[in-house]
């Protein structure tokens, strides 16, 4: 596990070394920070990385997919439905606690701004780039995101003897990994309720339901309902201030 995490941080450092010299370079597509190469070399340098270590890693250990994942469960259903009623209280969480950050860093003076990740969608213009971010978001993302904290870092951190450690420590690393204060609660939130669901159905693959439809929920408002997703947060931004 530890080869697991430190070959994911050398590419993660190696990703932000390249594409620093790819801008500075101005190389078509890694000109501007919105640009489709950015996009590309960024969720692939990291998350698309973690897919091939998955690979390895399964195969060292001569795990199947299916058994890793939890496929072959017989409550698999159980559990998957399990993950699409947590994705409602997955929604109000983010979303709530998304307004509240927003609040706390406007009275700090702390302009808000969208995640990284929402401003690349918001700014891609071509069909490939919404349907390539799309695939990243729904399928790609959750599934490394969750085998690395759920499936490795949470039952490592709980075996050593620590289990408060790995519930929350855990979830605060998966925050803050995004690297954006406006959403480090809620995302917060969503690894607690993620790592509940975990131990509650003993299957990672729910985890990664409930994660893959959380991002397909924002991205669907985000793309068709803009209006709505304002409103949203309007509102409960008012609420809050009362």
């Amino acid at each position: 596990m530890l080869s697991f995490c430190a070959s994911l941080l050398a590419s993660f450092s190696l990703t932000g070394i390249v594409a620093m010299l790819l801008r500075d370079g101005r190389v078509t597509g890694f000109r501007n920070p919105d640009d489709f190469g950015f996009l590309v070399l960024g969720t692939m340098g990291v998350q698309g990385v973690a897919w091939i270590l998955i690979f390895i890693f399964l195969r060292l250990h001569e795990v199947r997919w299916r058994d890793a994942f939890g496929l072959n469960q017989a409550n698999l259903k159980k559990s998957l439905l399990l993950a699409v009623g947590a994705l409602a209280l997955a929604l109000a969480a983010g979303w709530l606690l998304q307004i509240v950050s927003g609040s706390l860093l406007g009275r700090l003076g702390v302009p808000p701004e969208n995640q990284r990740a929402v401003e690349m969608l918001l700014a891609a213009k071509s069909v490939w780039a919404r349907g390539y971010f799309a695939l990243f978001a729904v399928v790609i993302a959750p599934v490394a995101e969750e085998f690395v904290f759920r499936g490795m870092l949470y039952p490592f951190v709980k075996q050593l003897g620590s289990p408060r450690t790995a519930v929350f420590g855990v979830s605060a690393l998966f925050a803050g990994i995004h690297f954006d204060a406006g959403t480090f609660l809620s995302l917060f939130a969503l690894a607690l309720i993620f790592t509940w669901l975990y131990e509650k159905t003993g299957c990672l693959l729910a985890p990664v339901v409930a994660h893959s439809l959380f991002n397909a929920t924002n991205l669907v408002t985000l793309h068709f309902l803009p209006q709505i997703n304002l409103w949203l947060q309007k509102f409960l931004h008012a609420q809050l201030l009362k």
